[in-house]
């Protein structure tokens, strides 16, 4: 029963799915910081698309949009991490008119294009093999010609019209939260200890309390693309918290300068539910001033005030994020903004670390001892590798 519930299809998951925003390959990155914010989502994904007139849309992924393809997504980790560059400190303005291009994780395969017709079983190959999102084409009553538009917009920020259709696309949260729903069906795996089902990852990534939070750029970067987070931890390895994409993506790119000044404790406070204290925001100032890093500084400066002004216009939310203008810090404010570790134990069962984990909205659960120790953490890949294991060895990667 298990092997045939592995096989329904894609078009299953999708029901419901928004299509996705998305943005030219040609748009710069302070097109997508634009982006992001107006969208109030987490990501926006980025297409490159090279029509051809004399190709007839069929409704599926592989036909008429082969050379319309989605080639990644961008956050503002992505963005943070690239305003943090040694090379881009000092003139963070002329940074963010590069290229789009130039944040998109170097890494391929983090986004794979499917059809609605591909079975689940597949999906999980896809994501075992390392794919972050799934990009699936979804049916659209949308007005053509509103579409075209839209679409006549230079490096505006759209709904992915291509050849006429939209797409949407899959997380792992998805497939996990598709398989929960029948749990049953794997029984008695789920009951199983994480432990003993060995699907606790001790490589995890750890900066020490008060180490500079710019040594965990590299952690913090190597987290976004795994889908993990980087452990906050003290000198005896015990977890006091965690800097993590999750977090992060939530913030705005003035959060790069916090990144370059402080601590990895004073970080987490910094980032954490609710906006910076303002002793932290004068303590950024104050460091940028003695590392000579005037433009960041005018950065910082020109966002508070930008964010001072919308505070009492802006009041929208965001499903992934909670954005709105209720600190006048940072000008937002999120219930998905928290510094706090969400642990479980080794003796925790499988089907409770994945009720945990939807229950956070995260695609990982650290693991502790009762002392708090880390040991590790397990994540939505490898919960995904039992549940694989069911059918037998995987697929060669294409």
């Amino acid at each position: 029963m298990a092997v045939s519930f592995l096989g329904h299809e894609l078009s299953d998951l999708c029901l419901g799915k928004p299509a996705l925003r998305s943005l030219p390959v040609s748009a710069t990155v302070a097109d997508a910081v634009s982006a992001l914010k107006r969208s109030g989502k987490s990501y926006v994904s980025v297409w490159t698309c090279e029509h051809s007139s004399k190709k007839k849309t069929t409704g599926f992924a592989g036909d008429d949009d082969d050379d319309c393809r989605c080639i990644g997504k961008v956050c503002m980790v992505d963005v943070l991490c690239f305003l943090c560059r040694e090379e881009n400190l000092k003139s963070p303005s002329k940074a963010l008119e590069s290229p789009v291009s130039d944040v998109l994780p170097k890494v391929p395969g983090l986004v794979k294009h499917l059809e609605p017709n591909s079975s689940l079983l597949e999906a999980i190959d896809c994501i075992l093999e390392g794919a972050q999102n799934l990009v699936l084409p979804i049916q659209s009553h949308t007005n053509t010609k509103s579409r075209k538009k839209v679409l006549n917009k230079p490096n505006s920020f759209r709904s992915t019209h291509h050849n006429g259709r939209e797409f949407c696309w899959l997380t792992q949260e998805d497939v996990i939260r598709f398989l929960l729903n029948s749990i049953g069906v794997f029984s008695p795996i789920p009951t199983f200890t994480i432990e003993s089902l060995n699907i606790i990852d001790m490589d995890t990534m750890a900066v020490h309390y008060h180490e500079p939070a710019s040594t965990a750029l590299a952690s913090i970067s190597r987290a976004l693309t795994e889908q993990t987070s980087v452990a906050v931890i003290d000198e005896d390895n015990r977890l006091i918290g965690e800097i993590s994409p999750i977090t992060l993506a939530c913030c705005d790119e003035s959060v790069a300068a916090a990144i370059t000044t402080l601590s990895a404790g004073d970080l987490m406070a910094y980032i954490d539910c609710g906006g910076p204290p303002e002793d932290l925001v004068q303590l950024v100032k104050m460091m940028l001033e003695e590392k000579n890093l005037g433009a960041m500084l005018e950065l910082m400066e020109e966002f508070s005030v930008s964010s001072l002004s919308s505070s009492s216009s802006s009041g929208s939310s965001d499903e992934e994020c909670g954005w709105s203008s209720k600190h006048g810090g940072s000008g937002r404010y999120s219930l998905a903004r928290t510094s706090e570790a969400i642990v479980c134990y080794p003796r925790s069962s499988l089907v409770a670390v994945m009720i945990q984990a939807l229950t956070h909205r995260r695609n990982y659960i650290w693991v502790v001892e009762d002392d708090y120790s880390l040991v590790g953490i397990v994540t939505f890949a490898g919960m995904l590798k039992v549940f694989r294991s069911i059918t037998g060895p995987r697929r060669k990667p294409e």
